[in-house]
This record gives C-alpha cells, structure tokens and sequence, in this order.
C-alpha cells in the first residue's frame, strides 16, 4: 500500500507544478469572479445567469484540464524516460497506472472543490440560494471527470499524447450526444443505421447523465435515484476502462 499512495501523491505533486494546471486553474477561477460583471447587465435573471456561467466556467475548464493530464500522463513518463525506473520496482504496472490515475484525479478534485467553494460563496454573497441541483451538478461533474479520465488513461497507455488527446475530447462530444445520435438513428429507415446507432449509443459513456446544471439553473427537482444511478453508471464506466487500460498496458514493450 505504501508504495501505491506514494505513486499516487506523486503524481499529485507533478501535475500541481505543472504550469499549464496553474494557468488553467486561475483562468478558471477569474471565469467565476466574472459572473459578477455580467450581473450588472442583467435584469430578472440574476439567479440564472450566475449558476450557468459559474457552472458552466467549472466544467468546461476541469474538462479540458482532465483531458490534458490523463491524455499525457503516461506519455510524459515514457518521453523522459522514467518509465522504466518505476516498471523495474516491486510494484506492477497495473498498481502504477491505477496510482498515477488517482494521482491525476487528486490533482482535479482539489482543484473543483476550490472552484466548487468560490461559486458557493459568490451564491452567499449575492443571496442566490442554493439547491439540491446545484450539489448535483457539482457532484456528477465529478464522476464525469472520472469517466473522462478513464478514456485518456486508456488510450494513453497505448498511444501518443496528441492521439489520445483528440480521441478524449472525440468521445467527450460525442458522449455528450448520445442521446441524440441513439434518437436520430431510431428515426432512419434503415435497419443497419439503426442498430449502428444503438451500437454506439451503448459503446459511448453517456455523459448527458452527469450533465444537472440545467436542473440548477431552472432550481428543477433532481431524484435522487437518478442522482445514484448516474454515479454508479459513472464508476462502473470508469472501472471496465481502467481494467482496459491495464491490460493494454502490460502488454506494452517498452524499448
């Protein structure tokens, strides 16, 4: 265990220097603080305009940044070589991925749960409540970062860093579509299209799921069956793609 939470804080502490995780974090941060003049502008729909920019701001730049560190993680290790000091310790490359994962993740969690505060605050301060739906958008962002980085993770533990990067954020729109892409194909004529489309539709995460900042920006009822079934959806996405990655990645020869 102590050599697994070591890889783990490792990767942490590598991904908290990196700069370009500082520059986004502060962007991110400065989105949120901008909520405030975009407020000034507007009437009747005070409420609305800062949970959708705030929400909004939060994903977008914890997605790219998941997408950017699970992406090129592993690469970044073969690329300077290190790889090869940390597959010749007693530890198997299984627990290294699965350390530098969570590593990764440790890294975006820290990050949304001080994004996740600010927007909080900013909601205090101007007497916007907060609602169950907004703890749900915020929750579920983090399982679909979970998801997000079991793709780059997997692809990475075969491919390059700019493949694996354009195949993540490939599969993050398309999981975003992919109850549209399974309606569309229901409504062609084809039987082929038809099952091509369900075949997808099943192959894809379906990250609309994870998606309630529209229920936080209308203050919509949110089930809390649904709210489990997503997280458990999630995590059991996250887990067949990590087993997948693992299995690609003990086959890898590195030479």
């Amino acid at each position: 265990m102590g050599p697994f939470v070591a890889l783990a804080l490792n990767g942490f502490r590598e991904a908290r220097r990196n700069r370009v995780t500082l520059l986004v974090a502060i962007f991110a941060l400065a989105m949120l603080l901008s909520t405030t003049l975009v407020l000034e502008v507007t009437v009747g729909t005070f409420d609305r305009v800062l949970t959708d920019v705030g929400l909004g701001a939060m994903s977008v730049m914890l997605v790219l940044l998941t997408i950017f560190l699970s992406s090129g993680l592993i690469s970044r290790e073969i690329e300077r070589r290190t790889i090869f000091l940390m597959v010749s310790k007693p530890i198997s490359r299984g627990a290294f991925l699965v350390g530098r994962l969570l590593g990764n993740m440790l890294t975006v969690t820290v990050l949304q749960l001080t994004m996740a505060a600010l927007f909080f605050l900013l909601m205090r301060f101007y007497g916007s409540p907060i609602s169950p739906a907004h703890l749900a958008a915020v929750g579920m962002l983090w399982f679909e970062l979970w998801v997000l980085s079991g793709v780059g993770f997997l692809m990475s533990s075969f491919s390059s860093q700019m493949v694996s990067a354009f195949v993540t954020v490939s599969i993050y729109v398309a999981g975003s579509l992919a109850p549209d892409i399974y309606s569309l194909a229901g409504k062609s004529k084809s039987e082929a299209v038809q099952s091509l489309g369900r075949a997808v539709y099943y192959l894809l995460p379906d990250l609309s799921r994870f998606n309630y900042r529209p229920h936080a920006t209308y203050y919509a009822a949110v089930s809390s069956s649904e709210v489990l079934s997503a997280a458990g959806y999630g995590l059991a996405y996250t887990g067949v793609l990590v087993a997948l990655a693992i299995i690609l990645f003990n086959r890898r020869d590195f030479r």
